[in-house]
Formats: C-alpha cells, structure tokens, sequence
C-alpha cells in the first residue's frame, strides 16, 4: 500500500477508529496540522490527536514514544504530548500509530510575541530535567551524531556559503572544529533531539510546551541546546545555560549543533519564505557572533 501523506484522509482513520476504538465513534475527526514529511495527523474532538507514521522512521519513533513518553512527562516542567492509545496495523494502514493528547498553543517558529527571558528560564529547566533523568535503558536516539562521525557535509556547506559571501568560512569552521574538539563526560543522556521554534509552544505569549518527540533518546544532551542559537537572544542565552546546568563542553558543542543546523536549513531552504530558512540565517548569525 502506499503510505504518502495523500492516501492518508479522514476516511482512513474514521475507519481506524471504528475497529479498534469505537468509544470515539461520536467523536468529529479533522486534518490536522502538518506534521512534515514523517507524519500525518489529523484532530480527533478538541483534546486528542491521531498520528500515522507515513515511514518506517516515523514508526519506529513512534515505539519509542509510546512506552517512554508516560514515563518521562511526570518528570519534566513542560507539557508534552502524551500518548493515551496504541493503534495495530490494519488493511487500511500497515504500520503502528497511536492517538495523543493535543496540546494547544502556537509555535515559536510563527509566535514572536513570546517573552524570550522567560522561556529561556522554562525552556533551560526543561533540558535540565530530561538530562537528569536515568538514561539507563533508554533507547538511542535516531539523531545522527555528526560531531564526531564524518564531517564531510558541513564543511561542504561551509566552504560554498564562504564563497558566496554568506558566512565568514574561517569564523564558522574555528566554531565547529572546537565542537567536535570538546570532549563529553556525561554521554549518553536523554535528549528531545530537535527542539526548534516549530516544536515549542507557547499561550498567552509563555513557553508552555514541547513537541514532537521523534528524535528521543540517549544521545549527547548538547544538541538540546540549540534553542540558545535558533530562537535566543545574547541577552536570554545566559539565562538558558544556567537554568540548563550544562558545562562549558556542552555548550560548545551544542554551538556546534547549532551552526550544523543553520548551515543546513539555509543550504535546503535558501531565502525562502519557510519559516526553517528564517531559523536557519538567524543561528547563523547567532553561532558566529556569540
């Protein structure tokens, strides 16, 4: 069957739902919001949200999810979307897929208006707890580690953007070479894997929430910290660091995560009206004058 994002529709999991949780039968099911190219969701009523993985990725994040997610969130300063439902494979849908709280607010990549010191203090408590949290057992992340694996694709980046004027390729390759030089003492660590201003939440202009979970797992805690670099300011990035906990290690390699990740989203998105290419120039500038 094929599984793209289009022979995915409300039909499909209106019939889901009806074999194997009538309870929600009277319950309206509407398309929800993107959930880029891994999933699809669609809101079931106004607390709970369906989640189909459109690849295998997306359903082995989904295992992880399941068990784990319960586990963590009473541990954590922030809402995070707990799952409240397993789904089987069905003829309709070949893969695992489960129903989730939906949490409300709008997303940082849109919502401007946040107070940046506050959620830096919110958002800093958040990664510190999660880096607290025994790590034994927990499966590793799916988040490559580039650091101290193969580099080739961002000095590639930083070499073509040096020559188009964009970046200062000395400034940027001093940065990532002290990243991958910076050594990690408490590695493994839980980790989110991808906390971007699209996975955070805000209401009524306050961090309240974290998103999107795919990446969770044991991994280096350092790329936990690029929200200092793709959404903080000079003046709230102290903030973050201390409500973090991390070490000067950490933190210099988690400038690396973020000068990957800028190189990358200007790399795919250009000066495109995504939100991703916005991010993208603003880490840049971020990594480079910090």
């Amino acid at each position: 069957m094929n599984t793209g994002h289009r022979s995915v529709s409300v039909t499909t999991v209106r019939e889901l739902l009806d074999r194997q949780f009538p309870r929600w039968a009277d319950r309206p099911i509407t398309a929800g919001p993107s959930g880029g190219a891994g999933n699809a969701l669609f809101r079931l009523g106004d607390d709970l949200v369906v989640r189909l993985p459109l690849h295998p990725g997306s359903s082995a994040a989904v295992d992880v999810e399941l068990p784990w997610l319960p586990r963590l969130a009473p541990q954590l300063p922030l809402a995070v979307p707990v799952p409240v439902a397993a789904g089987a494979p069905e003829d309709v849908f070949p893969r695992r897929w489960a129903v989730f709280r939906w949490l409300r607010g709008t997303d940082l990549a849109t919502d401007h208006e946040v107070d940046l010191a506050d959620a830096a203090v919110r958002l800093g408590r958040f990664v510190g707890a999660l880096r607290s949290i025994d790590a034994m057992g927990a499966p590793p992340s799916l988040r490559p580690h580039p650091l101290h694996g193969d580099d080739t694709e961002v000095r590639s980046d930083i070499h073509a953007l040096g020559a188009d004027g964009v970046v200062d390729d000395a400034a940027a390759t001093a940065v990532w070479e002290a990243a991958r030089a910076a050594p990690s003492s408490r590695f493994p660590e839980w980790i989110h894997g991808d906390l971007f201003p699209m996975n955070l939440l805000a209401e009524r202009g306050m961090l309240s929430a974290v998103i999107d979970f795919d990446l969770m797992g044991a991994g280096d805690s350092a790329v936990d910290l690029v929200p200092a670099w793709t959404l903080l300011t000079a003046e709230t990035r102290p903030l973050f660091r201390e409500a973090s906990g991390v070490d000067d290690d950490a933190w210099v390699r988690g400038r690396g995560w973020a000068l990957r990740a800028a190189l990358g989203a200007i790399r795919k998105y250009g000066r495109s009206s995504d939100p991703r290419a916005a991010i993208g120039r603003y880490a840049l500038s971020q990594t480079l004058a910090d």
